[in-house]
């Protein structure tokens, strides 16, 4: 359970792996102090096809196993503008496992998203959407995975 980063990708074999990924990233030069794993509300599931749009703040996630389709953090606000397209791996994947990477202010909220995704394939590591949350409160991104 350790990334390795030869090679053109990092790479991970599980969640810890992808949680010490996004903890590196440190997206607008501010460190996640919080990951958490995607999990299917409906099934308890953990492969997901994911569409997004990075420039608009917006990641749906789609379980493989039941169909079962959420928005990550806020994304549902930003539906109407995003232009979502399929996200997938270098190596042609398009199954992953997935989690969000929280950034705080010094008040306790929520300062930017981070979806981070490992390729169930080959397990290559990557970061797909990050923005900046500027509003609050923000308590309920922390569900919202």
């Amino acid at each position: 359970m350790v990334i390795h980063a030869s090679g053109d990708h990092w790479r991970g074999e599980d969640f810890a792996d992808l949680a010490d990924f996004l903890r590196q990233y440190q997206p607008g030069g501010y460190a996640v102090q919080r990951v958490s794993e995607a999990v299917c509300a409906g099934c308890g599931g953990k492969r997901f096809n994911v569409m997004a749009d990075d420039v608009e703040g917006c990641v749906q996630r789609i379980c493989v196993a039941c169909g079962d389709a959420a928005y990550v953090a806020d994304s549902a606000d930003y539906v109407e503008e995003a232009d979502l397209a399929e996200c997938a791996c270098p190596c042609g994947g398009e199954q992953f496992a997935a989690a969000v990477g929280f950034a705080f202010r010094g008040d306790g909220e929520v300062r930017w998203v981070s979806i981070g995704l490992r390729c169930l394939r080959d397990g290559s590591l990557g970061v797909y959407g990050d923005w900046k949350i500027d509003y609050s409160p923000t308590a309920h991104l922390l569900q919202s995975v």
